[in-house]
Formats: C-alpha cells, structure tokens, sequence
C-alpha cells in the first residue's frame, strides 16, 4: 500500500531527511521517498497506518501536511 502526503515548509535536502527518517520510524512503514522540490511524500506501508498518525508525525517536527491520499 502507499500513501502520497502534500508536504508544506520543506526548503532543503535536510529537510527532507528529517521527513524521511521520521515517517520510517512509524511502525508500519516501510520506506519514504520525500522531495522538497515537490513538496511532498510517498510512503510505502507494509500494514495500515492512520493519516492521523502519519500527519502528527509529520507536523511535530514543523511542517505542514496539506493533504494525504
């Protein structure tokens, strides 16, 4: 299963990083691939994950998730 996340405020490699490592570090994720240059994410799932869940994550470290599909 995979997840598309609009990300806002990602201005940089490392910003990226940080969405990545954050999102992989959710029970239930299997792999991110996040670009700043798009603003977004693609999460790989290897079981459900809330958008809820994937959201907070996401928001605690200061970025802002527009929209999940």
């Amino acid at each position: 299963m995979e997840k598309t996340m609009k990300i806002e405020g990602m201005m940089c490699g490392h910003c990226e990083a940080t969405v990545k490592k954050t999102l992989e570090a959710i029970d239930g994720v299997s792999a991110a691939k996040v670009s700043h240059e798009e603003d977004k994410a693609i999460v790989m799932l290897s079981k459900e994950v809330s958008d809820k869940t994937l959201k907070n994550a996401v928001e605690e470290k200061d970025y802002k998730v527009l929209e999940i599909q």
